[in-house]
């Protein structure tokens, strides 16, 4: 299935993202909100892997629900304290939405040609996603 292509802002530095600029790369997406546990337990795994993983062949980004976030300030804080990959502010819940997630942390990886190629929930593994990564890289 064709991935949705969107644009959004960046929390953590200037300028947008373009879904579009990315193909060619594995993306790895997580959506999250910040009074969660599981991203809670999530996120700090994903940034470790970020800060190992060949950003030439795969680009990881997170996406912060603002929709589902009690306030912004929350948001951009722990971003601040916890996260150096490429962090966004989703429009309320639109792109969480058209991925139809269900909960956080939701991790959808995009293949090279830009297509979904799993959809993992807020009970998947580390390993099960890194994984899913390795079939396709």
């Amino acid at each position: 299935m064709q991935s949705i292509n969107f644009t959004l802002p960046y929390i953590n530095q200037p300028g947008i993202f373009k879904l579009a600029d990315y193909r060619e790369k594995i993306v790895i997406l997580t959506f999250w909100v910040s009074w969660c546990p599981d991203c809670s337990s999530d996120l700090p795994k994903k940034e470790q892997l970020y800060r190992s993983i060949n950003d030439d062949k795969v680009e990881m980004v997170t996406i912060n629900v603002t929709g589902r976030e009690r306030n912004d300030g929350e948001a951009v804080s722990y971003t601040t304290k916890f996260l150096t990959q490429p962090t966004l502010k989703d429009n309320d819940r639109e792109v969480y939405d058209l991925f139809k997630c269900e909960g956080v942390p939701t991790t959808v990886i995009i293949n090279q040609q830009g297509e979904i190629y799993r959809v993992f929930g807020e009970q998947s593994t580390m390993i099960e996603i890194v994984e899913a990564v390795g079939t396709i890289l």
